[in-house]
Order: structure tokens, then C-alpha cells, then sequence
């Protein structure tokens, strides 16, 4: 459902949380080792995500990546909204442009419930929920990571 785009943001946010916990804030060839993408890539994810003042960054001594403000505030649809837009939650499962509910598609209602209950979980998730979760060894991060 989500974009590769989408998915390595969310994973650069998590770990630049736990850095940011420890009072480090990561470099982007760091970030990229990390969450298993390549270095160019997830420097235009970190611009895109910057610009949109998700996450704020230094250059220098002491510089890298850094929350501006507070990081429970940032939910999983804030991500999404940024790299993506918000289509997710409205476009149609087979990509019809005039499908809804008075034309239908072959999986409209059923798409429409999985969608509206995709939505409600990246509204109430947020980057610290997620960070928790992997603190609390309930999730991973990715198979190398370990808080």
C-alpha cells in the first residue's frame, strides 16, 4: 500500500528519534546504512521531509538530523501527506476515476473499508508510538537494528 519512498521515510524518522534520544543527531550515510537504502535516496526523502518541517537538520560539528519540535506530534498520515499526498485515502483499488459508492467498482465497498480503517491507524500512529513499540521489543526496526 504504501511506496518504498513512504516506508524508508518512516523508518529514517524512527531511527532519527532513537539517535535523538541518545543526543545524536545522524548523519545521512548513517541513516541510509541503517534502514537498508541508498544513500541519494533517502537524501531527497530527508529534503522533502525537511522542507515540510517534519525534521529539521545542521550542518557542521554536531549537525545531522533532528526533530524541530515535538516528535509525538508526528503521525504516520503527516509522512504519508508529505511523500505521497493524501490519494491513498481516496483513490479507487482498481484506479477508476469516477468509482464511488453510486458507481461502484468490483471491490469498492470492501477496498473502501480497508482504506477508512488504514486511515484511522496512520492518524492515531505517530513516529514516537512506532520508536516505543521498538523500544519495548515489540517491533524492529530492521533485522540489524537493535535500540
Amino acid at each position: 500500500m504504501l511506496t518504498k519512498r513512504t516506508r524508508y521515510a518512516i523508518r529514517a524518522l524512527i531511527y532519527i528519534y532513537f539517535q535523538n534520544s541518545n543526543n545524536r543527531r545522524p548523519l545521512i550515510k548513517e541513516i541510509s546504512s541503517e534502514i537498508d537504502a541508498p544513500p541519494a535516496f533517502t537524501a531527497k526523502i530527508l529534503q522533502s521531509l525537511a522542507r515540510h518541517k517534519l525534521v529539521s537538520s545542521a550542518k557542521g560539528r554536531g549537525g545531522g538530523f533532528f526533530f524541530p519540535g515535538n516528535i509525538s506530534e508526528i503521525t504516520i498520515y503527516d509522512v504519508i501527506n508529505v511523500i505521497e499526498g493524501d490519494g491513498i485515502f481516496r483513490d479507487c483499488g482498481f484506479g477508476l476515476k469516477n468509482c464511488n459508492d453510486d458507481n461502484p467498482c468490483p471491490v469498492h465497498y470492501k477496498y473502501k473499508t480497508v482504506r477508512d480503517d488504514f486511515y484511522k491507524l496512520v492518524k492515531e500512529e505517530t513516529i514516537a508510538s512506532l520508536a516505543q513499540k521498538v523500544e519495548k521489543g515489540e517491533a524492529v526496526l530492521n533485522n540489524n537494528y537493535k535500540n
